[in-house]
């Protein structure tokens, strides 16, 4: 007997989460070289929060995020929101009772990769995190009818 499960939110998560680890990465990964993504700016010209410097992750800028190791910090919690996604994906597929838990974990974890993933995994992450996790919300077990005894329509004798 096959269980029913919900499959597309499972893919959907997955797919999400897998771009988010890589954005995640990517930002913990350029972080250390000084290319600090949206935080830092190019070489620390600008950017969301960069100010003006020199941009190899330390130096004097002006802006909010300037200083050593911020680009890897965001990345690193990219790399965990990433895995907390997937995971929860995979518990999604693995145990599909909880799904309202599942769904809810991969929700608020896509929209918190925001924050540490690039653009939240590239933004498609984000999309398809979301899209999964609400898929995951509303799916519907399906129901298995029960089947009642026949009854005779005969008069039983004692």
């Amino acid at each position: 007997m096959s269980e029913e499960k919900p499959t597309i939110a499972f893919i959907l998560s997955l797919i999400g989460g897998i771009f988010i680890l890589l954005g995640g990465g990517m930002m913990s990964m350029m972080g250390s070289y000084g290319f600090g993504g949206m935080m830092n700016g190019y070489w620390g010209y600008g950017g969301m929060m960069g100010g003006y410097g020199l941009g190899w992750g330390y130096g004097p800028g002006f802006g909010m995020m300037r200083g050593y190791g911020y680009g890897e910090m965001f990345g690193l919690t990219g790399v965990l929101f990433g895995v907390v996604v997937v995971v929860a994906a995979l518990m999604l597929y693995n145990n599909p009772v909880d799904h309202v838990k599942w769904g809810m974990m991969i929700v608020i974890f896509s929209v918190l990769s925001i924050f540490g993933s690039a653009m939240a995994g590239f933004g498609i992450g984000l999309i398809l995190g979301l899209i999964g996790g609400i898929l995951a919300l509303t799916w519907k077990p399906p129901t298995t009818e029960k089947k009642q005894p026949i009854r005779s329509t005969k008069a039983s004798h004692f």
